[in-house]
């Protein structure tokens, strides 16, 4: 059963990240530059998750685990994200995303090497197929060699973030590693805005957008992903993300009309497949 449960947060994770590209283009539309966005998203998370970690009384991590909870987040995902974001100026969105999940490959490679966790058959054709489905998913176009190497650099930064998330999330909840992982990110952040000015949102309309970052795509995913990182361990957790592109995508036609390709459609099958005999395995071992 609770392998089960990992299996459902980690979907709710993988579909609600989905939703931060839609949210970023509304963003840039309305005038908020990355950084600002990324500290509002970072910065309204921890005073969020600080909240609700007061009202349940459950202590602040402190000592080792403090550290390497400020490292997941001051180093990890702020460097996941600027790399991210900076190779998308130099290469075609498709392309990086394309790069980018190839962390799902650097999780299982780490998991074995690291925590010495076996690579069955089924889960190497479960990434095999998630890894082709998602190439076919995003399109990926072409880039300069800058822009390639930024994605790479994003996905392998992802991928230590996993597997440190993976040692840390045993002595502490989902709900203590967010709030220090949002706050250290949110401090970085604060810093490179102020130094590049910050472009607050326009309006109601542009506020709303970022309760959208906040909520949607931030509050829930981390938290849902951590706390299935607990139960069904880095690779497998890795592996069911691949959703997130296949959200992506769908938003994507039914907001802004983007063409869904029949290569695009075919890709998306393939996650779907992949998923689905990853989990059927899963769901094996609770019986």
């Amino acid at each position: 059963m609770n392998r089960i449960i990992g299996i459902g947060l980690i979907a709710i994770s993988a579909a609600s990240f989905g939703t931060l590209a839609i949210f970023g283009r509304y963003a840039t539309a309305n005038g908020i530059d990355t950084y600002t966005l990324l500290f509002l998203r970072f910065g309204i998370s921890a005073i969020l998750m600080g909240i609700l970690l007061f009202l349940r009384r459950e202590p602040f991590p402190r000592g080792r685990t403090l550290l390497q909870l400020v490292g997941m987040g001051a180093v990890g995902y702020v460097g996941q994200s600027f790399c991210y974001l900076t190779a998308i100026q130099y290469a075609s969105p498709g392309l990086v995303a394309l790069l980018l999940y190839l962390y799902p490959m650097f999780v299982a490679i780490l998991s074995s090497l690291v925590l010495h966790e076996k690579i069955t058959q089924l889960k190497g054709a479960a990434l095999l197929i998630a890894l082709v489905g998602t190439a076919l998913t995003i399109n990926p176009q072409g880039g300069q060699v800058p822009g390639i190497l930024l994605a790479l650099s994003a996905a392998l930064i992802y991928s230590v973030y996993i597997i440190v998330g993976t040692h840390v999330m045993q002595t502490v909840s989902a709900l203590q590693s967010s709030t220090v992982i949002f706050t250290s990110a949110g401090l970085v952040y604060a810093g490179l805005m102020g130094f590049n000015g910050p472009r607050w949102p326009a309006g109601i309309f542009g506020w709303c957008i970022i309760a959208g970052v906040v909520f949607i795509a931030t509050v829930i995913p981390v938290v849902a992903f951590l706390a299935g990182l607990q139960r069904i361990g880095p690779t497998n957790a890795s592996m069911l993300s691949t959703l997130e592109p296949v959200v992506t995508v769908v938003l994507a036609a039914v907001l802004f009309n983007d063409a869904l390709k029949p290569l695009t459609l075919l890709g998306g099958c393939l996650i779907l497949a992949a998923v689905i005999l990853l989990t059927r395995g899963e769901l094996r071992k609770t019986r």
